[in-house]
């Protein structure tokens, strides 16, 4: 794994929007930053980070399996009390999952290292699925990369198949989200895109205009039932919702499924040490009132169950705490994890998302920053596989 030093394309910004891609800058700041890519090897990708995604995936289903049985878990998983029944019928269905997204520590010289699972909201999905594999072709095409030069990619292809699967007699399918949010409306007309691929109609509804008919089911902005949707909208919100208690009798097939919301939040970290302690792939991690935590000395990250892109993740070094991002997260708990900086390169700290879609590895995005915790800013930088 090294990292490389290039010069963007020019007009590439103009390429971008002209497929959707319009956050490439966010409040002035690049996002998108072609002015580097990560290489890797073969061998990185076939060896370290396919086997620990697809470890990792497995691992996570078996502690959704023993949660939904268990009221102890649920609790520990900050399942509300009143929603446990749904989560637990949706696994007993094997209600369908699209995509999830693991966030490792990678640095070529080992195993790959969980930070967190991003398992139901789908950010940097376009960027990992399209652009960046737009970026590699342009590139190969120029003859600035040879021939040769690869990408571990293949989320478009994956995700249009995963919604044949899914739907496998097609139909009618709502995606909503915040209809004002750009990253969020573009990201899910991606999506969308990715249905009609599979050969689904489907249909857009903003968040705010989903309502309720007089049997309890949810209907759109023309009072369509709602039988199936995708929702950029996470579940540790909406089983906190005022309508939570009618989505047991919605029929709703929801993309993500309920049972999601057992693996998206920072409680699943202690317990899949718990269960496999020293384990590879896994950083040793208690949960923040656990007498345990004393083995993790005074250098550790302490992280809110809770929180998006970093916000209050807090670094202990020889117990000094380095900055943090205070966005109110925490009130639900927290955990203390390994302290695992991700890996310098010059004056940069990337992170790999690697991306499940239903059980298959499926491709890499990487993020960095000139800190040591990714944050809602952090650079999207593409990747190759160096033939």
């Amino acid at each position: 794994m090294r990292r490389l030093s290039l010069t963007p394309r020019p007009g590439w910004k103009s390429k971008a929007e002209a497929v959707g891609f319009t956050w490439h800058h966010a409040d002035g700041r690049r996002y998108w930053d072609e002015r580097a890519a990560y290489a890797f090897t073969l061998e990185e990708v076939e060896g370290h980070l396919e086997p620990a995604t697809e470890a990792l995936h497995k691992l996570c289903l078996d502690v959704v399996e023993e949660a939904v049985g268990s009221d102890a878990l649920m609790a520990k998983l900050q399942i509300p009390e009143a929603s446990r029944d749904v989560v637990a019928a949706s696994w007993k269905a094997r209600d369908p999952s699209l995509y999830g997204r693991f966030d490792f520590f990678y640095d070529g010289a080992g195993p790959p290292k969980l930070y967190e699972y991003n398992a139901d909201t789908p950010t940097s999905i376009y960027e990992a699925a399209v652009f960046q594999w737009l970026w590699l072709e342009d590139l190969i095409q120029r003859g600035a990369l040879p021939e040769s030069t690869d990408q571990f990619n293949s989320l478009h292809d994956r995700l249009a198949e995963r919604f044949r699967e899914i739907f496998p007699n097609g139909g009618f399918v709502h995606f909503a989200s915040d209809p004002d949010f750009v990253e969020d409306r573009q990201t899910v007309r991606f999506l969308e895109d990715m249905a009609r691929l599979a050969g689904l109609e489907p249909k857009f509804v903003p968040t705010t205009e989903i309502g309720l008919d007089a049997d309890g089911r949810f209907v759109d902005q023309d009072n369509y039932l709602i039988g199936a949707m995708f929702k950029l909208y996470p579940w540790e919100d909406m089983l906190r919702e005022p309508y939570a208690a009618n989505i047991a009798g919605s029929k709703t097939l929801f993309i993500e499924p309920p049972w999601k919301a057992l693996l998206s939040n920072k409680a699943l970290l202690p317990l899949l040490w718990e269960r496999h302690p020293g384990h590879p792939n896994l950083l040793e991690t208690y949960f923040d009132d656990d007498p345990k935590v004393e083995r993790l000395g005074s250098s550790y990250a302490r992280k809110p169950l809770f929180s998006r892109e970093g916000a209050n993740v807090e670094l202990w070094t020889n117990g000094r705490k380095g900055r943090v991002l205070d966005q109110g997260y925490g009130a639900e708990g927290w955990i203390r994890q390994e302290l695992k900086p991700p890996p310098r390169f010059g004056a940069n700290y990337p992170v790999v998302g690697s991306w499940v879609i239903g059980d298959q590895p499926a491709g890499i995005g990487v993020r960095e920053d000139r800190g040591r915790v990714t944050r809602d800013r952090s650079r999207f930088v593409p990747h190759i596989i160096e033939g």
